[in-house]
């Protein structure tokens, strides 16, 4: 579904990512790894083309590098940032309705069911549906841009630190969910602070280290993979990660 070549990425002479080539395969979960300021956030930047960058990217077989971000969006492509940016004057259910902006302009008559799946997904939104947004708890925010992104309907959601600030069991239940939209048929590309829990619930992995792929391989492989315990994993889902870039 996405395949990224030899991408590269600058901030004026400084090179943050420096030929990365990932690939996430249709209705699977990919984790990208790696220490604070190895590049992840650019990345996913990058390919959702808020930043500018060279090299190759394709989605669905088709060269998308020239489109803007919006017309990402429309080919099918969304991405839930790390500040989650919702509007915090406005209801849940507004914050949900917006995510399917690009829907409403094509005539899309599916929203409501699609409405109808975030609130299955997650009860909670539909218990707090007339609250604004600012007002939600943590985890509830994250369920919001979660629930907003899939009302895009995407086939590639890309994820950066969903688990960031949460409690340990509320993390648990996000990336739960994260496991279970697997099923819907929907990609994921994940960058997760907690690299071990990101490397349970994704079938494949990418080890990023100064904008470089240093590794890869099944999830499973990685995770027991010696050099990725002692840097990632050794303090039982350290890896903890608040890059910008």
């Amino acid at each position: 579904m996405l395949a990224v070549s030899d991408l590269n990425v600058r901030y004026g002479k400084v090179e943050a990512i420096y030929k990365a080539s990932i690939n996430v395969d249709r209705g699977t979960i990919v984790s990208v790894i790696g220490p604070n300021g190895a590049g992840k956030t650019t990345l996913l930047n990058a390919i959702m083309g808020v930043l500018p960058s060279q090299g190759g990217i394709e989605f669905c077989g088709a060269n998308i590098g020239r489109l803007t971000t919006e017309q990402r969006v429309a080919k099918g492509m969304c991405l839930v940032p790390e500040s989650r940016e919702l509007f915090a004057q406005m209801s849940v259910a507004d914050n949900l309705e917006l995510g399917a902006f690009t829907r409403y302009r094509r005539g899309d008559k599916g929203i409501k069911q699609s409405l109808d799946e975030v609130y299955e997904l997650f009860p909670r939104l539909l218990e707090r549906r007339t609250q604004l947004a600012g007002s939600l708890s943590g985890g509830e925010r994250q369920m919001l841009a979660l629930g907003r992104a899939l009302m895009s309907k995407p086939t590639l959601l890309m994820l950066d630190e969903p688990s960031l600030g949460l409690a340990p069991l509320i993390v648990k239940e996000i990336l739960h969910n994260i496991s279970n939209l697997r099923s819907t048929g929907v990609s994921i590309l994940l960058i997760e602070q907690n690299a071990r829990a990101a490397l349970q619930i994704s079938d494949y992995g990418y080890v990023l280290e100064n904008g470089d792929i240093a590794m890869e391989g099944l999830s499973k492989e990685l995770a027991n993979d010696p050099k990725v315990i002692e840097s990632y994993l050794g303090m039982g889902g350290a890896g903890q990660d608040r890059d910008k870039k």
